[in-house]
């Protein structure tokens, strides 16, 4: 395989994520961070968390957070409360619509890649995170921060 070959299947990746990014987004009218977060919620206790909670399971950053929660809460998804026991802290609660769009959400293509990749054996596994490490030391790109979420914008 020559290098041009490489660079064609990274495009494909790269492509892919980018529809996949664009369906989501023309189905449910939200981004993959946004469901991702809903989905987050729903799995919590009283499908509510802390914005740090968020923040460390998407692996993003305060202000992208931010946003986030903003864009979700201006559509009615989620709505902003005060923790009953200390007013100081917010916490993001789920709504009931959206609760309806995640349960009405496709499957995503970081699923179905999440399930197959736990699914191979541990030597196989260990050859893919091997050959990945070696293309993000090629490419450089080793020392950027990247959430394991991904996105279309990440690619823009």
């Amino acid at each position: 395989m020559n290098s041009i070959e490489i660079l064609i299947k990274l495009r494909r990746i790269v492509r892919s994520i980018n529809l996949e990014s664009k369906r989501v987004d023309k189905e449910l009218g939200v981004s993959i961070p946004q469901l991702l977060c809903l989905q987050f919620l729903a799995e919590q206790e009283d499908y509510r968390a802390n914005s740090s909670k968020l923040k460390g399971f998407l692996n993003l950053n305060a202000s992208t957070i931010t946003g986030i929660i903003a864009r979700l809460e201006k559509k009615n998804l989620v709505v902003k409360l005060p923790k009953v026991t200390d007013k100081r802290i917010t916490l993001i609660s789920l709504t009931a619509k959206g609760m309806a769009l995640i349960q009405n959400a496709p499957i995503t293509f970081q699923q179905k890649l999440s399930e197959k990749l736990q699914a191979l054996p541990p030597e196989k596994l260990k050859t893919i995170v091997d050959g990945m490490d070696m293309l993000t030391e090629l490419m450089e790109v080793d020392e950027i921060d990247a959430s394991p979420i991904i996105t279309s914008e990440e690619f823009i």
